[in-house]
């Protein structure tokens, strides 16, 4: 099982600080002052900053991961097409071995039956009977006999020519026999390279097999890293969007004071237009009746535009 420890030691990760974190409470919010704020605004902006860098390359590393998975399954597909494909030829061969295989047997049949027919597995077959009859004739050749025993040696020596006559016979008439029996070899020599075909291709589908669990293997541990990495990717991202939240709570704040600050200039601008105006009207009074102005007094007149 892959840890976010393990992706972060083996993929060189930056772990996330927590002790770097920006806290924002309600009552920072309502109480603190201007200054403050617009401090308080500037570390959650960085904080926000640097934790959306940490995300985006987390979540790069994961994509990296993510792409090795893709190359795996496809490897291990690739494996498997190869597989599938030489099994096919496994099984085509097989079925050529074996009707090769049943053609040979009734081949091999016929030959036994053509045998029985000819009667050549009666008694001794051509080469013991030439050898049989060799050792006679070395025994008549080497051997001092009386005139009974090699008389007998004899009779037994033309026997045995003469079954070997009648099986070469036999053979010299049945070249249907051997055309049979080299037909049925060839056949069973075509079952056996096919059933070599079987065997080579049966190890390479089993290689390609075995790739292919392999290729799995693998891309089952990538795809494991590549979720510890997402995970990652997510402690980061929420983190970075949860200061990014904060960040626009302080602005928003920052926003309404100044539209405190604004309104309380207006005020106090207005306030002393009126005393302004007030103090005018006194002065243009006093210009009615009769009074001489200073030029102060006609600049405050000019000001408000009563004269």
């Amino acid at each position: 099982m892959v840890t976010q420890q393990d992706v972060l030691t083996e993929y060189d990760v930056q772990e996330l600080d927590e002790s770097a974190n920006v806290d924002l409470s309600d009552e920072q919010l309502e109480d603190d002052s201007k200054g403050q704020l617009i401090k308080l605004a500037g570390q959650l902006r960085d904080r926000r900053n640097d934790l959306n860098q940490m995300a985006s390359e987390r979540a790069s590393k994961r994509d990296d991961l993510n792409a090795k998975t893709r190359e795996k399954v496809d490897e291990a597909q690739e494996h498997r097409e190869q597989r599938d494909e030489l099994n096919e030829q496994v099984q085509e061969h097989k079925n050529k071995r074996n009707e090769l295989n049943a053609e040979a047997n009734e081949l091999f049949d016929e030959v036994e039956q053509m045998k029985e027919d000819l009667e050549l597995d009666d008694g001794k077959d051509i080469e013991e009977l030439k050898e049989e009859i060799e050792q006679l004739e070395f025994r008549q050749q080497t051997e001092v006999l009386s005139t009974e025993d090699e008389r007998e040696l004899i009779e037994k020596i033309e026997n045995k020519r003469e079954e070997l006559r009648q099986k070469k016979d036999k053979v010299d008439d049945s070249g249907e026999l051997e055309e049979l029996i080299e037909e049925a070899e060839e056949v069973r020599s075509e079952a056996s390279q096919h059933h070599q075909k079987v065997t080579e291709l049966a190890d390479k589908a089993q290689e390609h097999h075995n790739q292919m669990i392999e290729a799995y293997r693998e891309a089952d541990d990538i795809r494991d890293k590549a979720d510890a990495m997402h995970e990652l990717f997510v402690e980061a991202q929420e983190s970075a969007d949860r200061h990014h939240e904060d960040f626009v709570r302080v602005q928003k704040r920052l926003r309404e004071l100044d539209k405190e600050e604004e309104q309380e200039r207006d005020a106090e601008r207005a306030e002393k237009r009126e005393a302004a105006k007030e103090e005018a009207e006194e002065i243009y009074q006093k210009f009615k009746e009769g009074e001489t102005l200073d030029t102060e007094d006609l600049m405050k007149l000019q000001k408000t535009g009563l004269l």
